[in-house]
């Protein structure tokens, strides 16, 4: 046996293990098994952005846990790691660390080289340098992630790596649109689209989050053509030349003799209709509200229901657009007046247009019709309201008019909602969310972006004898072509002298919502575009492991792709974490500067130490950021050590293989394991409902207690034998069974420590046992192989009368190896004759040379003990 060190080293051996486990080739998966007897993980993909930092470290120990346990179990495990390495993350990243911007006119330069001081205005460079840049950064921020993975024992299968902007997630990206365009589930429309005017692109409703923020009702006091006015309160004063009608509900009395009329709008003096529908408020504000084009999502319906003009003055970099007011479209009663008022906000952002249009709503020059005085009626109302913003943006959304590819979800929701019902979601109520944002969906899946690295759309558009497009009648590739980029490559049938040039073509310029490729990471993983039959081995998969805030994005999505390509849900279950949260209990995260980067935790803790941390946090709830739960794994970590160490001194000389359970022959002995079989149960069917917090709570009360602070103290007599007594061998055969299984109900979260344990004690040269993490995961079954005791729970017999004898050793202050003289036990019958089963271990452990057992009645607990010193 080898020699054992004074103390752990984690560092060294976390080295040494890292090496080795990949030498051993444990973690591959083997594609010949079936699969019925192979456990699939849909592992994500990290945004390749930066840092990882503690709450990644958080959320990717959780998955390993689940993936551990079910290697032990014997099952074929497929654990990938991919990289999400696309979208604005990355571009902004790339955008300040090179000081460049893309121009995706500019042609490619093959010998393009970034500066390096990162002086002056940024370079422009062309789409394709551009996402050379992105690619050079990526890879250097994918190694290190690698890097902390394998630091922190993640087995996952490194031959199964991808990444979303790597050739063959390119293609199964375009294939997937291809496909559902030949479906007719995606479509292309211009429309108004939310749209973020920092980063000019469009987003998806399910990148969308509501914030508070500081506003002001302002109220405006319109015209009526006919004769009169009324008053307007809104937070938008500034798209009041986009205000194309005006909306009270029908049955608000106050405003009922207006409708069909038309109102005139202060300062630019534009005629619209007065509409009645039911969804104005009359709550709200004044009751009746400006609709323009566009404010919010109703305005977009009320625009639709009611055909109004579009009057769009907001451009797609958030400053108000030249207009032109007696135009076509932009009716005016004082054109000449309306344009000089309009000159004063063009050009402007919302902010500085909104402070120019209120100082010249306070004159009475802007009245909407002669006699009505300064249209600003009081001084604006400061609110806190909420409003729509890019989840990665920092100004609000607006609503632009664009040209969109979408995804037709709204005719789907139902089919969807009955999708996610076909889930097991863990915890359950998880379900809920995914429902409840299904069935808020209202708009189709927007999955263009207006950005540069990303995966293009396999499209172009013919041009016609003018240069102009026919979006109607997209120029496709084969399925073979795939990936292509067709703002570098020419449509097929076209040279590409013909770009841009009549009765040529031009290449789709956007790019795919990142949502849109990640969403196929089951069949990135299973190689759905160009292998069959391995697809068929994997998919679906058995568990989505991710954090609640992206149940209504990255869930959903897969969900819809899954249903939309092969009527499948993508994965049998939904492991849901909560979040990390600073120690003023908000959620860790890199835009609020608040996050922890794990690598110093490592090395300061180990890493099995930050995944002890981990694993304590329980399935969707929020876990406060502790270093002292660090503590607590070294110092478990330390006990399994010492604890082993100590078992370990009792081998030597020892016949391992000869110590069997059948060899348990005393009643402490027999007791115990009893005790362990249920902690065996329990723990197997909390990890059955991925619930390891709850399997590593019972694992570790029964270390603590029972193994460490009782059992190894009552069985020392025993052990310490000189002659090979059944009692000594009851003992040790009891003590190489209880460590074995210990040791592996930890595996799955103390990888490193339990491996160089079992390594010392329980390897085997071949087969499943070589490894404690390929070693059978304990059972019942194995267990029974111990004989049940006669007496009734003679080891909680034992252990209540030692803590009884403790507490007059504490009471007398005087050392717990201090012998007794005398030693009285009173119980109940049943419980003596437990005792009587152990009494040999108990007088060892107190020193006592012989004991009394009384039967009477005890008031608190289960014995009175009396002792004399």
């Amino acid at each position: 046996m080898n020699e054992w060190p004074k103390q752990y080293t984690a560092n060294e051996v976390e080295g040494k293990w890292m090496s080795r486990w990949k030498e051993m080739g444990i973690h591959r998966w083997d594609p010949v098994r079936g699969r019925d007897e192979t456990f699939v993980m849909d592992s994500p993909p990290p945004t390749v952005s930066g840092a990882l930092h503690i709450g990644h470290v958080f959320s990717y120990t959780h998955q390993d846990l689940i993936v551990r346990q079910k290697r032990m179990s014997g099952l074929n495990i497929f654990y990938p790691m991919g990289w999400d390495d696309n979208g604005l993350p990355t571009e902004r990243r790339v955008q300040n660390y090179f000081n460049v911007r893309c121009d995706p006119y500019l042609p490619h330069d093959p010998h393009y080289t970034p500066k390096t001081d990162g002086k002056g205005p940024p370079e422009k460079v062309s789409r394709p340098n551009f996402i050379q840049l992105c690619r050079q950064v990526t890879r250097s921020d994918e190694e290190a992630f690698r890097r902390l993975w394998q630091r922190l024992g993640l087995s996952i299968d490194w031959d199964q790596e991808y990444a979303t902007i790597d050739d063959f997630s390119r293609k199964t990206s375009q294939l997937s649109f291809l496909q559902l365009l030949r479906d007719g589930h995606v479509y292309l429309t211009e429309t108004p689209t939310l749209w973020d005017v920092d980063f000019q692109t469009a987003v998806a409703q399910a990148e969308v989050e509501d914030r508070m923020m500081a506003g002001a009702f302002h109220n405006l006091r319109f015209g009526v053509k006919e004769g009169g006015s009324f008053v307007i309160a809104t937070t938008r004063p500034e798209l009041l030349a986009a205000c194309v009608a005006v909306v009270a509900h029908p049955d608000d009395a106050r405003y009922r003799p207006l409708f069909g009329k038309q109102a005139v709008t202060p300062l630019f003096r534009a005629p619209v209709p007065i509409l009645p529908d039911g969804r104005a408020d009359p709550e709200k504000g004044t009751g009746i509200l400006m609709v323009c084009t566009f404010g919010d999502a109703t305005d977009v319906e009320w625009w639709r229901q009611f055909n109004l003009p579009l009057r769009q003055i907001l451009g797609k970099d958030g400053r108000l657009l030249p207009v032109k007011f007696g135009a076509a479209g932009w009716d005016s009663l004082d054109a000449p007046a309306a344009n000089r008022f309009y000159s004063e906000l063009e050009g402007r952002n919302v902010k500085q247009a909104r402070t120019a249009i209120v100082a010249m709503l306070r004159t009475p020059d802007g009245a909407a019709l002669p006699d009505l005085g300064a249209p600003l009626t009081g001084e604006p109302r400061p609110i806190q309201h909420s409003v729509k913003q890019f989840e990665k943006g920092e100004r609000p959304l607006e609503i632009i008019t664009a040209r969109q590819w979408f995804v037709r979800l709204l005719d789907k929701k139902e089919a969807l909602i009955q999708q996610g019902a076909k889930i097991q979601w863990h915890p359950p109520y998880m379900r809920a969310r995914y429902e409840s944002w299904v069935e808020g969906l209202n708009q189709d899946w927007c999955v263009s972006r207006q950005r540069y690295f990303g995966v293009p759309f396999p499209v172009w558009h013919p041009l016609d004898d003018e240069g102009r497009p026919h979006y109607d009648r997209p120029i496709l590739p084969k399925p073979e072509q795939l990936p292509v980029d067709p703002l570098a490559e020419p449509a097929p049938g076209f040279d590409e002298s013909l770009r841009g040039k009549p009765r040529g073509f031009i290449g789709d310029p956007d790019v795919m919502d990142t949502w849109a490729t990640s969403s196929l990471t089951p069949q990135i993983a299973s190689r759905w575009a160009e292998d069959a039959a391995r697809h068929r081995k994997l998919f679906p998969m058995d568990v989505r492991p991710q954090s609640h805030e992206i149940i209504r994005t990255w869930a959903f999505y897969t969900i819809a792709k899954a249903f939309l390509h092969e009527r499948q849900v993508p994965w049998r279950h939904v492991v849901i974490s909560g979040w990390i949260l600073d120690p003023d209990r908000k959620k860790m995260s890199k835009s609020k500067g608040n996050v922890v980067i794990p690598d110093h935790l490592l090395e300061q803790y180990s890493s099995d130490a930050v995944r002890y941390w981990a694993a304590r946090a329980r399935l969707g709830v929020d876990t406060a950021y502790d270093e002292a739960v660090f503590k607590n794994g070294n110092r478990l970590a330390t006990k399994i050590f010492n604890a082993s160490k100590f078992v370990a001194g009792h081998f030597e000389g020892q016949d391992l293989a000869a110590l069997t359970p059948a060899m348990v022959t005393e009643a402490l002995d027999q007791g115990l394991v009893g005790r362990l079989r249920e902690v065996v149960r329990k723990a197997g069917e909390e990890f059955a409902a991925f619930e390891y917090a709850n399997a590593l709570q019972s694992a570790e009360e029964f270390f603590w207690s029972d193994f460490c602070d009782n059992y190894l103290e009552l069985v020392k007599g025993r052990c310490y034998e000189k002659e090979e007594t059944a009692g000594k061998r009851s003992a040790l055969a009891t003590l190489k069974l209880l460590l074995s299984v210990q040791l592996r109900l930890f595996a799955p979260y103390l990888p490193f420590l339990t491996e160089e344990m079992w390594s010392r004690l329980f390897a085997a040269r071949e087969g499943r046992e070589r490894s404690i993490h390929t070693a059978p995961w304990p059972t019942e079954a194995e267990l029974r192989a111990v004989a049940e005791p006669s007496a009734s729970d003679p080891y909680g017999a034992a252990a209540d009368a030692l803590r009884e004898i403790r507490k007059v050793k504490g009471e007398a202050k005087v050392s717990m190896k201090t012998p007794l003289k005398e030693l009285e036990i009173t119980g109940n019958a049943k419980d003596l004759d437990a005792v009587r089963s152990v009494m040999q271990d108990l007088l060892s452990v107190s020193g006592a040379p012989a004991a009394r057992l009384t039967e009477g009645k005890v008031e608190n607990g289960r014995f009175k003990i009396r002792a004399a010193l």
